[in-house]
């Protein structure tokens, strides 16, 4: 039997289908100001399915991605909206943790400023998490320097420091980047766990096998589209350049992470297009399987 973190699901695709509001480049930030107490609708719902730690609504609050749009001088206002309806859901049911997304854009390495641009705002927004989150954790991290970047800002708001790695989702051994997920392993002392999230379930299987070279606990949480199209790559993308896959329902979601853990992942959860019903049913297939979800 194995103690499993269990992470909710995917929470911008999730806000979408429940606002019924058309895609935007801001569609999961827009939403806590249009649609008040629907965010943290989304966090009670994975609460119930089983999910014992909630990622905040926070993935894209960064000020590049609110520079030219009418929120530009909300951005600590929207960090502490975020927050509160995490903990209208989940105080008292669980861990919260401060997620962190990348800057400028996501799965766009070739765009990530450099360290001494990005550690400082990496380092802001963990500040403005840090007081009302159990953990931070920093997400589809790309590249081996946007690891670097956002472990080193990260740490300096004094929580334990989550690690969350997208891989190619043709070879789950590479980061986005093209650099080889091994090889952010050495870069990685002070971070208390490392993930791979939002690739393929086929590729965070392969993954699985890199982090367990780690001496760190170690997991993983995919996502459920056919692929991250061209036309996401730009500047200010928006989800309706993505569909999801057919294939992937709740029961075929939690064999692919049923086999992570078997792998020896301890932390195990969803990301885009996987949602509370996926959630229920890993909940339902870790216990099945006589582990206990903590």
């Amino acid at each position: 039997m194995v103690e499993i973190t269990l992470l909710d699901g995917g929470m911008g695709q999730e806000l979408i289908k429940r606002a019924g509001d058309a895609a935007t480049p801001l569609w999961a930030t827009q939403v806590m100001i249009d649609h008040p107490g629907l965010v943290s609708g989304v966090h009670r719902s994975y609460r119930d399915a089983g999910a014992t730690v909630a990622l905040t609504n926070t993935y894209a609050l960064h000020r590049d991605r609110l520079a030219g749009t009418p929120y530009e001088d909300r951005f600590e206002a929207l960090f502490k909206t975020a927050l509160t309806e995490a903990e209208a859901a989940c105080a008292g049911h669980g861990r919260i943790a401060g997620a962190i997304g990348p800057l400028r854009a996501s799965y766009r390495p070739d765009i990530h400023p450099d360290q001494s641009e990005a550690i400082p705002l990496y380092a802001e927004a963990a500040m403005l998490l840090a007081p009302r989150v159990d953990l931070i954790i920093c997400e589809t991290i790309a590249s081996i320097d946007h690891a670097c970047s956002a472990l080193a800002g990260a740490k300096k708001a004094g929580k334990p420091v989550w690690l969350a790695m997208t891989v190619d989702d043709k070879d789950g051994t590479k980061l986005r980047s093209g650099e080889a997920l091994a090889d952010v392993l050495p870069h990685t002392k002070g971070a208390s766990a490392l993930l791979a999230n939002c690739a393929s379930p086929e590729a965070i299987s392969t993954a699985m096998d890199v982090l367990a070279q780690s001496d760190l606990p170690f997991g993983g949480y995919a996502n459920g589209f056919r692929e991250i199209s061209s036309e996401f790559l730009k500047d200010k993308p928006t989800v309706d350049s993505l569909s999801a896959r057919a294939d992937l329902t709740p029961e075929e979601y939690a064999k692919h992470a049923m086999s992570w853990i078997a792998k020896g992942a301890t932390i195990v959860g969803g990301c885009c297009e996987v949602g509370p019903a996926h959630i229920a049913a890993l909940a339902t297939a870790i216990h099945a399987a006589g582990h206990t979800i903590i």
